[in-house]
């Protein structure tokens, strides 16, 4: 038989255990599907340059597997958006995606030089950006994914005293109309874009 004392002792113990479990707090079946914010920033980069179009000044590299003599790096596309390339001579570049050059790499490469070619296409360097006026140091900067409007005007030094935050915008490059487009701090900025911010007069 039991002593009182120890009974006594358990029922306690029941009791606070309880009492805990009831005050913890729950997690949110919302919070707790909810995708880390860094994923989905890292798809969302990846899924812009995955649309990105290749233009004058990209440097790409082709790598065919198993065939070194038909790998070249550091292929900086001309002014005409073209590249040399072997058996295929010049190729049209500007205007394609990755995934669309990789395509017709092999289209061009199976049957007339290779039974199953597989082609892999990377981007070693992105045409630059420009930014001007009421910045530190105007002119074209290397281009890194993720850019935005912001981190563009740290790398040119920051804004000078009278720039105007409303008073930002970005000409997108392929945009034959040359129409600047209003932007914030957050904009993201493409390869090739042209960055204007202008001048406070209060």
């Amino acid at each position: 038989m039991a002593r009182p004392g120890r009974y006594i002792l358990l029922v306690c113990f029941c009791l606070f255990g309880a009492i805990a479990c009831a005050q913890a707090p729950a997690v949110s079946s919302a919070a707790a599907d909810a995708p880390a914010q860094s994923d989905t920033n890292t798809t969302s980069k990846i899924d812009t340059l995955s649309r990105y179009r290749l233009s004058t000044g990209d440097v790409i590299s082709i790598s065919v597997y198993g065939e070194d003599d038909m790998t070249r790096g550091k292929i900086r596309l001309t002014d005409a958006g073209t590249i040399s390339y072997p058996v295929l001579g010049e190729i049209q570049v500007r205007g394609k995606t990755v995934g669309e050059l990789e395509k017709f790499l092999t289209d061009g490469l199976r049957g007339r030089y290779l039974v199953n070619p597989r082609v892999a296409v990377t981007i070693d360097e992105y045409r630059p950006y420009f930014i001007n006026g009421q910045v530190s140091n105007n002119g074209s900067f290397p281009y890194q994914p993720g850019l935005t409007v912001r981190k563009a005007v740290s790398v040119a030094g920051g804004f000078k005293e009278r720039a105007s935050l409303s008073k930002i915008t970005i000409v997108r490059d392929g945009d034959a109309t040359n129409t600047p487009v209003k932007a914030d701090l957050n904009a993201q900025v493409h390869p090739g874009d042209i960055i204007t911010v202008g001048e406070s007069f209060f």
